[in-house]
């Protein structure tokens, strides 16, 4: 399984802001989550709201009390919007333990508790446990290093072990450059582990990211479901879903 990583192999954390929004950083100039000071559990970041695109395929109502996982803390905003605003228990999958100090001093991370727990372990080690098997409902994976090249993370074997992780309607977002090099090699491993009826994607956000859904059992819902769905989640969560509709598409057909 190979050696643990050293603590001093890990990259320095640090934020900036504007006095307006605070980013992360890990030793780069590269952005890698992002707050809103005034507002520290809405979600600022175009392409960290797409992760929430899961929500389309699952009743608003039933929501609460589902088990969301991220995998790469980040600047802490899936953790705290799926926890503080959907009131689901929420489990972090994070490597660094500067990352998890720097989310609870700099961006409002709460503390652990009943519902909300931060893991400091390797991600793909930690989601092998069977414990975590046929729980997650919505799996949030953002896995990229301080030079954001491409996923820390990204084979067949793994996305095979993050369906794993997912109840029956349970749906996994990945966050990918749309382009890099990378993304269709990863868009590859995602279907050969999910099967191409199972992914959708997003175009990319003007910075490049592109956002990757895959439902652990595929679905095509009727038109007039996502629309009612993506109001009703503009409704009570501010995201904006009814935009979402004009830019998901299965990947079997947009491919």
């Amino acid at each position: 399984m190979g050696s643990p990583i050293s603590p001093l192999a890990l990259p320095e954390v640090s934020f900036s802001d504007d006095g307006e929004v605070r980013h992360l950083h890990l030793g780069s100039p590269w952005i890698q989550g992002s707050m809103r000071i005034k507002s520290p559990f809405d979600l600022e970041l175009e392409y960290v709201q797409r992760m929430m695109a899961w929500l389309l395929f699952r009743e608003p109502d039933t929501v609460a009390g589902l088990k969301a996982m991220q995998l790469g803390l980040g600047a802490g905003a899936l953790s705290k919007f799926c926890f503080k605003k959907l009131k689901m228990h929420t489990t972090a999958v994070e490597l660094n333990p500067q990352v998890l100090q720097a989310c609870r001093l700099w961006f409002k991370l709460p503390p652990d508790s009943e519902r909300l727990q931060v893991v400091l372990a390797d991600a793909g080690r930690e989601i092998k446990h069977d414990r975590h098997l046929a729980t997650v409902d919505a799996l949030q994976v953002d896995l990229y290093d301080q030079e954001a090249a491409a996923p820390v993370l990204d084979s067949e074997a793994f996305y095979s072990d993050c369906r794993r992780l997912l109840t029956d309607e349970g749906v996994m977002t990945v966050n990918l450059f749309g382009r890099d090099a990378s993304f269709e090699r990863s868009i590859g491993q995602m279907v050969a582990a999910f099967g191409e009826q199972a992914v959708w994607a997003f175009g990319p956000t003007r910075e490049g990211n592109t956002v990757v859904l895959a439902q652990r059992q595929a679905s095509r819902p009727e038109r007039s479901v996502l629309v009612r769905r993506a109001d009703a989640i503009a409704t009570l969560w501010g995201l904006p879903a009814p935009k979402w509709l004009r830019m998901l598409k299965p990947w079997a057909r947009a491919g």
